[in-house]
């Protein structure tokens, strides 16, 4: 299948609708809105890491009451228990037979508030959910339905009483991204407001779940030119040798790139993918993805600038790939 010019309109169109939703609730953060919504049809899951009071569950909220769907919110607190999100299986005495009782995880939309300060044990239970969205317990394993998205919100790992994430566990996560505060007139716009506590119950489903299913099936079909396959590659390459990364790029992280590259690029009313799409991705997919050596953490080298390294240094295909 390829993907036409008129479908590629239709897909633009809904996607903006849905940016000009979440966009009421979330004021000034158009191009955060814009990677949320291409993790969410990509078909992936949503880390939101900063500081508190910048927006995070603002944001995941009106996520949420864009989709015509279900969704839920957890509170990640350190005596949340796994069952506490998976959900528990219980004797009935009138039927005399162990009934299942869905959890929270059960939803279109799963809001994880603060996910680092539950215990690992408590993170462990998201694995299997995010990977296969199925649900085992007591051997039994439960479908939580199509589309299914987990948007995590977590704080820095400075702040007390937090607990970091296991990279297996990171690596579920489509995209990592940040807020950061907004600019002046955007505060000034929500001052201005401060009787409204909640801008995200005015919101409105402007899509169903299904649309969320035909724009992701669609994505899936952007084309995507082997020179655009090959400069992948080859930044992953790259991540694995540089002398101040300690875990490059895996084969799982190269698969998230193209699929989140093919989104991006037919939210620009594009039907091919082209190596500017890569290169602005690159930070929001490789981020959380890739651990630097102990001795760059000394002196000062994030990740994030390694990433800025190895893309002007990584030469992208020169022809216009179509």
């Amino acid at each position: 299948m390829t993907v036409t010019h008129d479908q590629a309109a239709w897909f633009t169109k809904t996607f903006e609708a849905m940016v000009s939703n979440v966009d009421k609730a979330v004021l000034g953060k158009e191009h955060v809105i814009r990677l949320a919504l291409t993790c969410m049809l990509s078909e992936g899951h949503l880390l939101l890491e900063d500081f508190p009071g910048t927006g995070k569950t603002q944001l995941a909220r009106a996520l949420s009451s864009t989709v015509h769907g279900t969704n839920s919110r957890i509170q990640f607190t350190p005596d949340l228990l796994p069952s506490d999100v998976t959900g528990v299986t219980i004797y009935d005495p009138n039927s005399k037979k162990f009934e299942f009782h869905q959890g929270p995880i059960f939803a279109t939309i799963v809001l994880a508030d603060e996910i680092n300060r539950a215990s690992p044990k408590t993170q462990s239970a998201l694995l299997e959910v995010m990977e296969e969205a199925k649900v085992t317990v007591d051997g039994v394993r439960h479908e939580v339905g199509d589309p299914f998205m987990v948007i995590a919100t977590q704080n820095p790992i400075e702040q007390a009483g937090t607990y970091r994430l296991p990279e297996a566990q990171l690596d579920r996560f489509l995209m990592k991204t940040t807020l950061g505060y907004p600019d002046h007139d955007a505060t000034v716009r929500v001052l201005r407001d401060a009787k409204t506590r909640d801008r995200t119950k005015a919101l409105e489903p402007v899509v169903t779940s299904q649309v969320i299913l035909d724009m992701a099936e669609l994505a899936d079909e952007v084309h995507v030119d082997d020179a655009i396959l090959d400069y992948v590659s080859r930044l992953a390459e790259e991540t694995r040798r540089h002398v101040s990364v300690r875990l490059g790029l895996s084969v799982r992280g190269c698969l998230a790139f193209v699929r989140c590259a093919k989104t991006w690029a037919i939210g620009q009313g594009r039907t091919h993918v082209i190596p500017d799409d890569i290169k602005l991705l690159a930070q929001p997919v490789l981020n959380h993805r890739l651990l630097v050596t102990a001795e760059a953490q000394f002196a000062g080298i994030t990740v994030n600038q390694v990433i800025d390294q190895i893309l002007g240094e990584v030469a992208p295909p020169t022809e216009r790939v179509a």
